[in-house]
């Protein structure tokens, strides 16, 4: 048995597909099990199991743990990350699982300091020491969060950020729950770091002529000072200044450290990992 948090995720419930289609028995855990069974339809067979269990409520993580060998931890990011992960991965080898797969990100760098990246380091020292087999996955920038643009394109035909024509790593959440089914199900390729990312790096002017090509009219990027950003995405954003703060670092990251491409879903997958090209035509409608 495999519990998956975060199931209503977009990386988790790509992957309690993915698994479901391997014939593989999964617990998919949610404060919202009833959007899960919708979700999934006639996924409720007898190797899938839809419980409730919230992250800060030890006694429902010690029962959706119960009898499985194997957890997919990922919760959203937020100012008690390192509390609720590191409580997670206590009550998981209390509870007899063996094995973790983590998603956390891009390593934590001192010349360009990510608070959030720096929760999940603490995170990994954590799981590094905790007796359990230990697989961490580091995605940089998800493809899915270009749609975060879709209504200012499709309003406006424009978009904003703050990383000027700097390239920046992009990897599809399906591939990132591709390579997690693979870790969690061929225990040869588990117990490793991998740092995923597509196979070409971008800058947001090249994805802006990209939309204006399959668009067929001009989608401009706007570059911003990134204090003007972080007031924006708060103001208009409606995001929390932890959050604001977060997208302003991330994008100061990828301008103070070049970033390239890694082979790492390749490497698990045996298969190239999907391209940018691929996901912005699949998604058209919604830049429309």
């Amino acid at each position: 048995m495999i519990v998956i948090m975060g199931a209503t995720g977009t990386i988790g419930s790509a992957l309690v597909q993915c698994l479901l289609d391997r014939g593989v028995s999964v617990r998919a855990v949610s404060r919202d099990p009833e959007k899960l069974q919708k979700q999934f339809g006639d996924a409720s067979r007898s190797n899938a199991e839809f419980v409730r269990a919230d992250a800060s409520d030890h006694e429902s993580m010690r029962q959706a743990f119960a009898g499985a060998s194997q957890l997919f931890l990922v919760i959203s990011n937020s100012p008690n990350q390192i509390e609720l992960e590191t409580s997670i991965i206590r009550i998981a080898g209390e509870t007899g699982i063996d094995h973790i797969v983590k998603i956390s990100s891009p390593v934590f760098d001192p010349k360009s300091p990510v608070s959030v990246a720096g929760w999940h380091m603490e995170i990994e020292k954590v799981l590094s020491t905790s007796g359990m087999l230990a697989t961490v996955l580091r995605p940089y920038a998800f493809m899915q969060n270009l749609l975060r643009f879709a209504p200012t394109i499709s309003a406006h035909n424009v978009f904003c950020g703050s990383m000027g024509d700097t390239a920046c790593n992009f990897v599809d959440c399906r591939d990132i729950a591709d390579v997690a089914a693979e870790v969690l199900t061929n225990r040869e390729k588990a117990g490793h770091v991998y740092t995923l990312t597509g196979s070409e790096i971008f800058s947001y002017p090249q994805i802006a002529n990209k939309l204006s090509t399959l668009l067929e009219h001009p989608i401009d990027y706007i570059n911003m000072d990134s204090e003007v950003l972080r007031r924006d995405l708060i103001e208009f954003g409606q995001m929390p200044p932890w959050l604001a703060d977060h997208v302003v670092e991330i994008q100061a990251m990828s301008v103070a450290l070049p970033e390239k491409p890694t082979g790492d879903v390749e490497r698990v997958l045996g298969r190239a990992p999907r391209t940018l090209d691929a996901f912005l035509l699949e998604h058209l409608k919604k830049f429309r």
